[in-house]
């Protein structure tokens, strides 16, 4: 087992908890900029999750995966922003 093996069984563990957080806080809120907030957190965990797989199995094919999942995520925390903007 190697350095990168034992990082990973550290770094999922903890990225899977965060998860689990900021899902809660997506669920509880208490309001919309707090539950976008939480989507944008587990978007990012998401990715951190994804490039954490790519570097442990050698295939570099998930980070353009991590790429795509993160220009989606800010370009929908944009229209949330946007939304809640006009909505105020």
């Amino acid at each position: 087992m190697n350095i990168i093996e034992v990082a990973f069984f550290i770094i999922i563990p903890i990225l899977s908890l965060a998860m689990i957080l900021a899902f809660v806080r997506v669920l509880r809120g208490p309001s919309l900029p707090d539950r976008v907030v939480g989507l944008d957190l587990l978007a990012t965990l998401g990715v951190g999750i994804i490039a954490v797989y790519a570097v442990v199995a050698n295939q570099p094919v998930f980070l353009d995966v991590a790429v795509v999942l993160a220009l989606l995520a800010f370009l929908g925390t944009v229209a949330f922003a946007y939304y809640i903007q006009r909505r105020a």
